[in-house]
């Protein structure tokens, strides 16, 4: 006769075991993110390392461009038979690129981080471990001190809370997109944002390709004009500056004929595209919203709101181009949210009407003078070479500019 097995119930489980378990994941989680971090900024800083260390071997060498294909070709060579894969020629002139690239921003970033200590228990100070391991000394160094790339770039962790990123917060694939750059000013600008806003790879590609940077800066330059006719500080946030002309959709796959509901829908389905083109402080809030206005029922296509402007922002989609009857109409379901949707503490709400053409000058006068903020902004479903992008945004730009300012709306 078999006995059988009782087996007794588990222990009920305290409060205090689930915030011990809890707070050890958590903890767990926090360090193995902060490791990451310091492994992908201390490559990052090695690379920089080696590009300093070629161009200044090609600097006491010979001055010509022939002496730094040669001493490129024999390194590639040599390090491939050695270390493998991942030092090929052209993989050093690129971190050849990027270190002449990035030399002034880490000169100044190293300074700083140079005396950086941990506070330990007790009120004493401790180094760093980079800071311990500064005076190492390195077999090619000849004997001298020299210190590691950690220490010069302060890529230790400061704590479980994250790694210190040092002057390179970015993987190193987001590096090798920037180098495209050009522009020391557009260069830093995507830096900024791809890290504000958490862009993979791809997304910064997606955004170096549809020349985010020109369209972000067209838009906020004739909003400095109209900061200067009383609006807002300059380092304020407008509505004008937060919304590019035009918006590049490329990504939702219309062609031919579509209809304003099938382009809604395209939006919705491909929403972390939308937001990302829309900018990195959009949430999404709701999408055909309804609204009463005496006997009649009226939908707003999308609601969204700004972190930065604190509102709502209320997008009405249009296929074809722009007339001052889809301004009254804005004009209209902005005076009702602002009244029955805005929350305490927000601004009033702002629409943003996308269309696919629109008439400079019916836009001035029908858009100008509103008791409510009203933008019309063109949107393209196919990618234009970024140089005829780029000439169509300056002169659009050029004819708003030569326009008269409007007077300020009466009080």
């Amino acid at each position: 006769m078999k006995r059988s097995l009782i087996t007794a119930p588990p222990a009920p489980v305290s409060r205090s075991y689930r915030g011990l378990f809890s707070g050890v994941v958590h903890l767990f989680e926090q360090a193995r993110q902060a490791s990451a971090r310091s492994i992908n900024s201390l490559i990052t800083a090695t690379y920089w390392e080696i590009g300093r260390r070629i161009v200044e071997h090609e600097q006491r060498g010979q001055r010509k461009a022939e002496y730094g294909e040669q001493v490129i070709n024999r390194l590639a060579g040599d390090l491939t038979s050695r270390l493998g894969r991942g030092f090929s020629r052209r993989n050093l002139f690129q971190i050849r690129h990027f270190y002449l690239a990035y030399a002034q921003k880490v000169q100044t970033v190293s300074a700083q981080l140079a005396s950086r200590t941990l506070p330990a228990s007790g009120g004493r100070k401790v180094q760093t471990v980079s800071a311990q391991l500064a005076s190492r000394t390195l077999p090619a160094s000849g004997g001298r001190k020299v210190q590691t790339v950690s220490a010069q770039f302060g890529s230790s962790p400061k704590g479980l809370e994250g790694a210190t990123p040092g002057p390179f917060p970015l993987s190193w694939s987001h590096y090798v997109g920037l180098l495209s750059v050009e522009d020391p000013e557009a260069r830093s600008f995507y830096e900024t944002e791809a890290l504000r806003g958490g862009w993979s790879v791809r997304q910064l590609d997606r955004q170096l390709s549809t020349a985010f940077y020109e369209r972000t800066m067209a838009s906020r330059r004739p909003a400095s004009a109209t900061r200067a006719a009383g609006r807002p500080a300059a380092n304020s946030p407008t509505p004008e500056s937060e919304m590019k002309d035009p918006f590049v959709l490329e990504f939702l796959g219309l062609r031919d004929e579509y209809s304003e509901g099938a382009l809604e829908e395209a939006l919705i389905h491909h929403l972390e595209s939308f937001l990302l083109e829309l900018g990195n402080d959009f949430a999404f809030v709701a999408r055909q919203k309804r609204l009463r206005i005496g006997d009649e029922w009226y939908r707003t296509d999308l609601v969204l709101f700004h972190r930065l402007l604190r509102c709502l922002v209320l997008v009405e989609l249009k296929v074809g181009k722009f007339t001052h009857a889809d301004a009254g109409q804005m004009n209209l379901y902005l005076n009702y949210a602002r009244e029955h949707w805005t929350a305490t503490g927000e601004n009033p709400p702002v629409g943003l009407i996308l269309c696919t053409r629109q008439d400079e000058a019916v836009a001035y006068y029908a858009l100008g003078n509103l008791a409510n903020k009203v933008m019309a902004r063109r949107y393209r479903l196919v990618l234009p070479p970024e140089k005829q992008l780029v000439a169509a945004m300056k002169k659009g730009q050029q004819v708003l500019e030569s326009r008269p300012q409007l007077p300020p709306p009466a009080k």
